[in-house]
C-alpha cells in the first residue's frame, strides 16, 4: 500500500505534430504513456496511432485517480475551443513538452 502523497495520477492531452488533433487522457505514470504512445505496436488500432497523435502539450497531476477520471470526463466533454483556452493557458506556444517530463 502507498503511503500517504504517493499517489500520482495525470490528465494530459496529446495533439500530432500539425496540432489540429486533440487526444486526452489519464494516467498513473506520464513517462512511460509517452514511451507507449510514441512507440505503438504495428498493429495499434488506437486513436493516438491513427492520429499520430504524440506530443505532450497540456498536463494537470492529481493526488486522488477519481479526482483524475472525473476531470478527463470533463476535459473530454470540452468544445475544441474550450479544450485549445486551456491548453494555451497553460502553454501558451503550443510547445511539445515531451522532454519536460
Amino acid at each position: 500500500m502507498k503511503t500517504k502523497g504517493a499517489h500520482n495520477y495525470y490528465v494530459y492531452i496529446l495533439t500530432n505534430k500539425n496540432k489540429t488533433v486533440l487526444y486526452t487522457g489519464v494516467t498513473g505514470n506520464l513517462k512511460e504513456r509517452l514511451y507507449i504512445h510514441n512507440n505503438p505496436q504495428s498493429f495499434s488500432k488506437a486513436f493516438t496511432a491513427k492520429y499520430n497523435c504524440i506530443f505532450l502539450v497540456y498536463y494537470e497531476h492529481f493526488f486522488c485517480i477519481e479526482t483524475a477520471i472525473r476531470r478527463e470526463k470533463q476535459i473530454k466533454g470540452y468544445s475544441r475551443i474550450k479544450k485549445n483556452k486551456l491548453i494555451s493557458e497553460f502553454n501558451p506556444n503550443w510547445n511539445f513538452l515531451n522532454d519536460k517530463i
